[in-house]
């Protein structure tokens, strides 16, 4: 099996979790094939957004636990590379959409939160299953509580319960929920601005969305201005302006 398949068109690739045999949870060898998969795509320049997607019903129904059972005392386990998987797309230098057309759990939640811009179907549910398993959350809790209003990561978290897509929006999890024939086209609408964007001025802006503030307003302040200078004056910058000025699509756009 493949467990990960990608295509990119038009400045998208595309990343399919594609184990629905297992509700595409997330074993190591799956998990190893997205990391392949994710560095690919940044060495891509034809890749300018990544969608993570999935095949079959299910987004994903957590790290694999018949794996987690049977690991020996020096293997690593499905958790510990997740970790991984997490952190690259947290600091993916492209922006990541996740598209999650159905149910969602535990593990896949740290996927969906460390997205930039998730969609999901309203009919989508999702949870916290840890505590019911006797473990904690701890993981996914690196993305997933800085997306999460903190009431409803406390109720979530320890309670377990099932959620649907409009809870998922109303609390931070996604950044929207649609009706099951929109969800391509909601895709597809941010994509196409997504890839309007300077590819040098989308990463740097990832880069700001998660920077750590100074301790003062003007030690905060000069750091930004910096940023913004840079910028301004990088050869991406320029050529931005200019098109702006001259009524025309930067170079970036094909």
């Amino acid at each position: 099996m493949d467990l990960v398949r990608t295509v990119t068109a038009a400045g998208v690739t595309t990343l399919t979790i594609d184990n629905p045999a297992n509700r595409n949870a997330l074993s190591t060898a799956l998990l190893g094939r997205m990391l392949d998969a994710l560095a690919a795509s940044a060495a891509d320049p034809d890749s300018r957004v990544v969608v993570l997607t999935h095949e079959g019903p299910v987004f994903s129904s957590g790290v694999d636990l018949k794996e987690t059972a049977a690991a020996g005392p020096g293997d690593r386990l499905p958790a510990e590379m997740l970790a991984d998987v997490l952190a690259v797309l947290w600091e993916f230098p492209k922006p990541v959409i996740a598209r999650i057309a159905g149910p969602a759990r535990a593990g896949g939640l740290g996927l969906i939160g460390a997205a930039d811009i998730a969609v999901c179907v309203r009919s989508a549910t999702f949870a916290f299953t840890e505590v019911r398993l006797g473990v904690i959350p701890a993981v996914i809790s690196s993305t997933v509580l800085p997306r999460l209003a903190p009431r409803a990561a406390a109720e979530l978290y320890l309670t377990g319960d099932v959620f649907d897509g409009a809870r998922a929006a109303e609390i931070g999890l996604v950044s929207a929920a649609v009706d099951e024939k929109d969800l391509d086209d909601a895709v597809e609408r941010y994509c196409a601005s997504l890839v309007r964007g300077g590819p040098l001025a989308l990463a740097g802006t990832k880069q700001l969305l998660r920077r750590t503030r100074a301790e003062t307003i003007r030690a905060d302040l000069a750091d930004l201005a910096q940023r913004s200078a840079g910028y301004f004056k990088s050869a991406e910058g320029r050529e931005g302006v200019a098109a702006v000025r001259e009524k025309r699509d930067p170079e970036w756009i094909r």
